[in-house]
């Protein structure tokens, strides 16, 4: 895929993710679905395909929950240098669009983390505090189900993959009702994909 990127289009790639990076409540995970509209529906300049692979990539490498953005942009950086072959000029592109991706995710979130720990520390006991931290346990879980619906509707239909449908439905219903280490059901799940059951 080759696109064409302006300086705004490069500035609008940043401040899209400033202004998402303010959402960003319960990680950068939660705002995929507007990353998704404006990266891939809105502005093509990633497919559905490099969306969901960046995404997937990212969360089954170690390390932080963020690093699908650096993926994300990188892909846009790529597909904007017109070579995809690779090359010095697509290494630049990749690099442009994952560093303003990862500024833009990263900034404002952590000044303003800061800023609001520190007083939520300092005033823990108020009851404007303890109101908030309630009042945002549904908005996450929200925001966390939306970005679960993009990425499952992008990928597999109920019908052809019930058997990974189930089994995902089972690991919530046991994460939500018991005590159970994920890792023990991350295993399962591994042994049953090993086996061919899912």
């Amino acid at each position: 895929m080759s696109i064409t990127l302006t300086l705004a289009d490069w500035l609008s790639l940043l401040t899209h993710f400033l202004s998402l990076s303010l959402l960003a409540i319960g990680g950068a995970v939660s705002t995929l679905p507007d990353m998704h509209r404006m990266l891939v529906d809105d502005n093509h300049w990633l497919l559905d395909n490099q969306f969901s692979g960046s995404v997937a990539l990212a969360q089954a490498a170690p390390g932080p929950n963020v690093l699908f953005v650096a993926l994300l942009g990188w892909n846009v950086g790529l597909n904007a240098s017109g070579h995809e072959g690779g090359g010095g000029i697509a290494w630049a592109y990749g690099l442009l669009g994952m560093v303003l991706s990862m500024i833009g995710v990263l900034a404002p979130s952590t000044s303003l983390t800061l800023m609001a720990s520190r007083w939520a520390h300092q005033n823990r006991e108020r009851r404007a505090v303890r109101s908030f931290k309630q009042g945002m346990a549904p908005v996450v879980v929200a925001l966390l189900i939306a970005t679960g619906w993009i990425l499952s509707t992008n990928l597999v239909t109920v019908r052809a993959h019930w058997p990974l449908w189930l089994l995902s439905a089972v690991s919530a219903v046991i994460v939500w009702r018991t005590k159970l280490h994920l890792l023990w059901l991350l295993g399962a799940g591994a042994l049953l994909g090993w086996w061919g059951l899912v």
